[in-house]
């Protein structure tokens, strides 16, 4: 029988520092109400100076380790836009600083779907047989790439990491990652974008260095992708009723998240809000978002999970997983 990967572990960390709306109101031509009533965002967590995306990801592999009773993984899968060095890959030096040896480590970039993409390696990795557990780990440190002056953006996002621990089992147990639906459209990959620092455009030409989102497009795009992906899974998944327990979409606005639910026919109060205390916390954005479903006890052994997101690329995708027994350290 071909393995499944199960979800056994999961781990979430925010940096400290939590930075209210009014605080960027004093800086940026904007105010409390306005943030919130087009985000739903009031606060976020930003990473001190000298604090980097790898730092974040250490601390949320190790509780994630811990949360599934295990100390070493076969490999390990970063998700993640603002790694520490454009070279070479940041998942390396989380492996090394987590004492996980000389196993194997690299980097996923699928901007803020990394975390669904990055499910879709680390359970195929354990489907093809040569690996028995992978260390996801979605972080993200995006107040590092932000124009400080823009508020379209500036007032969104925030710092954070959250991982899970894949291992091998079966299909029908608790845990196991369903079907995943992963798509992608090169076509509008200007929509959310950092134009300088690659080879098209090198930071030594005078490039603009900072990430930019064309808004309302990028709504638009989202709520049709992520339902229409989410629609995917759900018929490939056949649960009774045909819809999740709860729906856990990335956190990237709250107007959105709501947009999907109400397309799929799913009452509001079923999907899970974190943005509104951290943000869009990018890769990291799903994994917080469970730790905080699980903590607030709205995320239980047996509900019927369904996992969504969209980002740069453009990228999208969804998932299902029927929720396992663990715990939060």
């Amino acid at each position: 029988m071909t393995k499944a990967a199960v979800l056994c572990g999961l781990g979430a960390w925010l940096p400290p520092r939590i930075v209210p709306n009014s605080e960027l109101a004093d800086t940026l031509d904007t105010s409390d109400e306005w943030i919130t009533s087009r985000t739903g965002v009031r606060t976020r967590h930003i990473a001190d100076a000298g604090m980097a995306t790898s730092d974040l990801a250490v601390q949320a592999g190790e509780r994630a380790l811990k949360s599934a009773g295990m100390s070493n993984v076969d490999a390990v899968v970063l998700a993640t836009t603002t790694p520490d060095h454009p070279c070479p890959a940041t998942a390396p030096t989380v492996s090394a600083r987590l004492g996980l040896g000389t196993v194997a480590a690299f980097d996923v970039n699928a901007v803020c779907s990394g975390f669904l993409y990055g499910l879709m390696v680390g359970a195929g990795m354990i489907a093809a047989g040569d690996t028995s557990s992978v260390l996801l780990i979605g972080a993200d440190t995006y107040s590092r790439i932000l124009d400080p002056a823009d508020r379209s953006t500036r007032v969104i996002f925030g710092d954070g990491a959250g991982a899970v621990v894949l291992r091998a089992g079966d299909p029908d147990e608790p845990g196991a990652i369903g079907p995943i639906d992963l798509g992608s459209d090169g076509d509008n990959n200007n929509l959310i974008a950092i134009a300088a620092g690659g080879s098209r455009e090198p930071f030594h030409d005078g490039g603009d260095p900072y990430f930019r989102m064309r808004g309302k497009e990028v709504f638009r795009h989202a709520v049709v992708r992520m339902t229409q992906s989410a629609q995917t899974v759900l018929r490939r998944t056949e649960w009774p009723g045909g819809l999740p327990d709860l729906l856990v979409a990335h956190q990237a606005n709250v107007r959105i998240v709501h947009a999907v639910a109400d397309q799929l026919g799913l009452p509001r109060e079923q999907c899970a809000i974190h943005l509104d205390r951290v943000g869009n916390t990018a890769a990291a954005s799903l994994p917080l978002a469970l730790a905080d479903a699980v903590t607030t006890r709205r995320l239980t052994a047996g509900t019927r999970v369904l996992l969504a997101s969209f980002g740069g690329g453009l990228t999208w995708g969804a998932c299902a997983v029927r929720w396992p027994e663990l715990s939060l350290t």
